[in-house]
């Protein structure tokens, strides 16, 4: 679980910073659409860690059952 955790944050952090970096270059380059690129960039700051987090939990979830029913299947 430790080593799927590392992965889905690392992926969240590229996605974060690639996030940044084409809304700083669309401000400096792109100046029609700004505003769409900046609230774009808003809303995935929050959206894309509370995606990441719900990966995880169903993740969690998915390997508890799937231990459980191992566990199941070698008892009877």
């Amino acid at each position: 679980m430790k080593k799927a955790k590392r992965i889905l944050a690392m992926i969240g952090v590229i996605l974060l910073i690639g996030l940044y970096l084409s809304t700083l270059f669309c401000a400096l380059f792109v100046k029609e659409n700004l505003m769409t690129f900046l609230m774009a960039s808003i809303y995935a700051t929050f959206v894309i860690p509370v995606l990441l987090w719900a990966y995880s939990f169903i993740y969690k979830l998915v390997k508890k059952d799937d231990a459980e029913e191992k566990n199941e299947d070698s008892t009877v």
